[in-house]
């Protein structure tokens, strides 16, 4: 029989997905399961795109420019200088969601074998898109104890190699949601440029920053490092159109975005509706996101408070997104979670997390950790965590 490839053997399974099979079975017994484990806003998406969409008049369901359309990347322009980034229409490049995008920006940026810094625990899917692109991950550990703040830059400075490419980061970010500061975004744009590497910042949460006199700062906003600067873009958190799949790849570096469209080119176009929507969903007023920013802060607090009363449960409050790493009284976060769905409910009731050793690449980090994502409403919110309790006294009297 012939064989897989070594990369498909090394691609990682996703913490987030891969115990959706037991989930479904638990679902089939009739147990409630809440969903603690993905970041599916259940925020309803903006009416302006889902409108643009049922009204477009289309007669043939075209290819779209390589790019993306040209009037949603002048709109998009328009949105991020609203927002304080020198971003013109041409440094732009429409991704089906940010996985394209960063696939994009490593496999622009990158060869077979060079490596990348990334600070850990980071989005799952990094790991994926390295091995998929032949690329190395070094990571740089940040800690629960710290806030998962960004680690010193010597730290950074001893794992430069002549392989090392890039840095990147995720602002504010999944899985922690701590958002960097301006002091901290400046301390990575003078080692790279030191180094002569690219600094790529996955900013998809750059509305969801919930506390007052704290701001959300862009890499694309560091003076003298235009031609280090990377940065990744979706509508699937901004909007809640994560079925969108529409993302987008930024930066000032010519030569970057040139490379970028030939790979935009080999894989044709953006999807057509989407990109309706997407570009409909620009027109959304600020009071929807003042609605959903505060919604998420509720839901924030009442998940660190109720975490913070299950004893042995260690958590640091996030700052952005919507996501928080809880250290559990376990010593399998993977063990407990496969548990939750297959042998424990609460009068009829589960929770599934995403066990954190996945947002790892160091082995044996993160056993002891979950991530956390609180999109469900306040209500289940409350429950889910009175269930996860329950959980943790059954499991550990086993």
């Amino acid at each position: 029989m012939p064989n897989v490839s070594h990369k498909g053997k090394s691609m990682p399974e996703s913490p987030i997905r891969k115990l959706v099979p037991y989930a479904d079975i638990a679902k089939k017994k009739g147990v409630k399961v809440y969903h603690l484990n993905i970041g599916q806003p259940d925020i309803k998406t903006p009416d302006v795109a889902l409108n643009a969409v049922k009204n477009a008049d289309i007669r043939v369901l075209e290819y779209s420019h390589s790019a993306g359309f040209e009037s949603y990347r002048t709109k998009l322009s328009q949105y991020y200088k609203n927002h304080g980034l020198p971003v013109e229409s041409q440094d732009i490049i429409i991704t089906t969601g940010g996985s394209e995008a960063l696939l994009f920006a490593i496999g622009s940026t990158m060869d077979a074998g060079d490596e990348i810094i990334i600070p850990e625990p980071f989005y799952a899917n990094y790991n994926g898109f390295a091995t998929a692109s032949g690329v190395t991950v070094v990571p740089v550990i940040s800690t629960l104890e710290e806030g998962f703040a960004l680690p010193p830059i010597a730290a950074f400075e001893k794992l430069i190699t002549p392989k090392t490419k890039a840095i990147l980061i995720c602002n504010p970010g999944n899985p922690t949601g701590y958002l960097y500061s301006k002091e901290e975004i400046q301390q990575l744009a003078e080692i790279v440029k030191k180094h002569d590497l690219f600094l790529i910042a996955d900013e998809v949460y750059r509305e969801f920053i919930y506390d007052e006199g704290v701001q959300h700062h862009s890499v694309l906003n560091v003076a003298g490092i235009e031609e280090n600067a990377i940065m990744i873009d979706s509508v699937s958190k901004r909007y809640s159109m994560c079925g969108a799949r529409i993302g987008c790849i930024v930066s000032k570096n010519k030569e970057v975005m040139s490379t970028a469209m030939k790979f935009a080119q080999a894989r044709l176009s953006p999807p057509t509706y989407a990109q309706i929507a997407s570009e409909a969903a620009l027109e959304t007023p600020q009071s929807y996101f003042d609605e959903v920013i505060e919604e998420y802060k509720e839901r924030r607090d009442i998940l660190v408070a109720g975490l913070e009363k299950i004893e042995g449960v260690k958590v640091a409050t996030p700052k952005g997104a919507f996501y928080c790493i809880a250290q559990l009284p376990v010593a399998n976060a993977d063990d407990f979670a496969q548990w939750l769905l297959e042998s424990f409910d609460h009068n009829g009731e589960t929770v599934m997390v995403a066990p954190a050793a996945g947002f790892y690449s160091t082995p044996g980090v993160g056993l002891d950790e979950v991530r956390i994502a609180y999109v469900l409403k306040k209500e289940d919110l409350k429950r889910a965590i009175e269930v996860l309790e329950a959980a943790l006294i059954a499991y550990n009297a086993k």
